[in-house]
């Protein structure tokens, strides 16, 4: 039993993504050693990769925005043609998909 739990919290874990300063580290710690970087080399490293990150987030946002306002377009665009009868089951259709998204989208 308590192997089991040792063995799926470990799998868990490894399927789960660090959070980006952790990250961060990990990737300096890891130039650090194969490059043979300085102290002040691995600050400077370190500093390049915050700001590459926010600069990839805002545009990474940015489109997750544009995405979702053409998701909804294509929505409005399907519930135009459906009957009353048909759009309670489109609504619900919605709803499922939309939790899916939820539980399967990164965090």
């Amino acid at each position: 039993m308590l192997g089991y739990g040792y063995a799926h919290h470990s799998v868990a874990a490894a399927s789960r993504p660090l959070p980006e300063p952790e990250r961060r580290a990990k990737r300096v710690a890891e130039l650090t050693g194969k490059l043979s970087l300085t102290s002040d080399q691995a600050k400077q490293l370190d500093a390049i990769l915050l700001q590459w990150h926010g600069e990839m987030k805002a545009i990474h946002d940015q489109s997750d925005a544009q995405i979702e306002q053409l998701r909804q377009k294509g929505r409005d665009q399907i519930r135009a043609i459906l009957t009353t009868e048909q759009k309670p089951k489109f609504e619900e259709f919605l709803q499922k998909l939309d939790e899916e998204r939820k539980r399967n989208a990164p965090k």
